[in-house]
């Protein structure tokens, strides 16, 4: 059962106002009310009680790293058409009414420039017709903007669309239906990512990590986790995606690169050619809930690198569990998947030697961990 807030008798030293204008009506952040050194102590607590529960007492957690105000480069933002205007924003609360929110705190100021424009000129295409939803990526060569929208842009929609591209100085603005791969529709520059100096072009609605603080953060925590590995070692990069983390560890070592999405994977590749890494770097196409990597695979290695998506790598970790692998770091996005996780591992006789908190999902109860286990 949920519980609802009635009233405030007397507000706790603890509460604070919230930031946010938003913040009353808006369910994308939930803690906003809480003291910032209320609130870093909590989110710090989310890891040190995951890695608790999963038989590591007392795990050697180090202090929080976070992300500021106005720096989400990535977003996901519900469009509905409503009394002849659009809103753009995000769900209330326990609810599917949409909010706009065009001070909100925790978006990039790019994004919300991009969304204010949305908010005019979606209200005169006739490509939406009450809903849709639109990602936005901040890239390194401007805004990549992927409609997803219930109508079909006719001939003038589209040429309304480039042009709304261009005033706005989107690098891409690509569209589709719900369910569809994004076409493009303007590009006046390739989305593209530098990771450790190598460009890797993106492909619509590419997964980044959501600040570039938060980025830094991870993959400092991952080569610190490394680093007295001898150069030249053999390390895998699951679930590489684009390469966040791939090109980062080919400064010093051998990479396997296994990735299960293909654009993540053709961009990945596209990223090794044009960096001449073919032959440091190698990229396979390989879902790892079906196949995880097997023990033969893992005598090669001096370490596995794993980045899963939020329900975690449950069929992969039982398999570095039971094969012979000495050495993981497990960058996790979800306490729940990581305390999970890292049960197993610590049952295969692994042990924590440090866990690194990350917030990069400001005022929300999300949290980011690096957590390195030898055996």
């Amino acid at each position: 059962m949920l519980a609802s807030l009635v009233s405030i008798l007397s507000p706790s030293p603890e509460r604070a106002v919230p930031p946010c204008p938003h913040a009353a009506a808006c369910g994308g952040c939930t803690l906003q009310h809480l003291a910032d050194s209320a609130y870093a102590a909590w989110k710090r607590g989310l890891a040190a009680a995951a890695l608790a529960r999963a038989g590591f007492a007392d795990p050697p957690l180090a202090p929080l790293s976070r992300s500021p105000a106005g720096s989400r480069r990535r977003a996901e933002l519900a469009l509905v058409r409503a009394g002849g205007r659009v809103v753009v924003g995000f769900h209330g609360r326990r609810s599917h009414t949409v909010v706009d929110a065009p001070h909100c705190r925790v978006l990039h100021p790019s994004l919300l420039a991009t969304a204010e424009a949305l908010r005019g000129a979606l209200s005169r295409l006739a490509c939406l017709r009450r809903e849709g939803v639109a990602i936005l990526t901040l890239t390194g060569t401007g805004i990549d903007l992927w409609l997803v929208t219930d109508g079909v842009p006719d001939a003038d929609g589209r040429a309304a669309l480039a042009a709304f591209a261009a005033e706005s100085r989107l690098a891409r603005l690509s569209w589709s239906r719900p369910g569809e791969a994004a076409e493009p529709v303007a590009t006046l520059a390739v989305p593209a990512m530098r990771f450790a100096g190598v460009a890797v072009p993106l492909p619509p609605g590419a997964f980044l990590q959501a600040t570039a603080e938060g980025e830094a953060a991870i993959v400092s925590a991952v080569l610190a986790a490394l680093e007295d590995l001898p150069d030249a070692a053999m390390v895998a990069d699951l679930y590489a995606g684009c390469g966040t983390l791939t090109f980062p560890l080919s400064r010093r070592f051998r990479v396997r690169a296994v990735e299960g999405d293909s654009a993540a994977l053709a961009a990945l590749e596209a990223g090794i050619r044009a960096a001449g890494l073919s032959g440091r770097v190698v990229a396979e196409a390989r879902d790892l809930a079906l196949h995880p990597l097997a023990a033969a695979e893992q005598r090669r290695l001096s370490a596995v690198v794993l980045d899963p998506p939020r329900e975690g790598a449950r069929a992969q970790v039982a398999a570095l569990a039971a094969g012979p692998a000495s050495r993981i770091v497990y960058v996790s996005c979800s306490v729940q998947s990581l305390e999970r996780d890292a049960k197993v591992l610590r049952e295969a006789g692994f042990r924590l030697d440090r866990a690194v908190p990350i917030d990069q999902f400001l005022w929300s109860a999300h949290l980011e961990c690096v957590a390195s286990f030898s055996r």
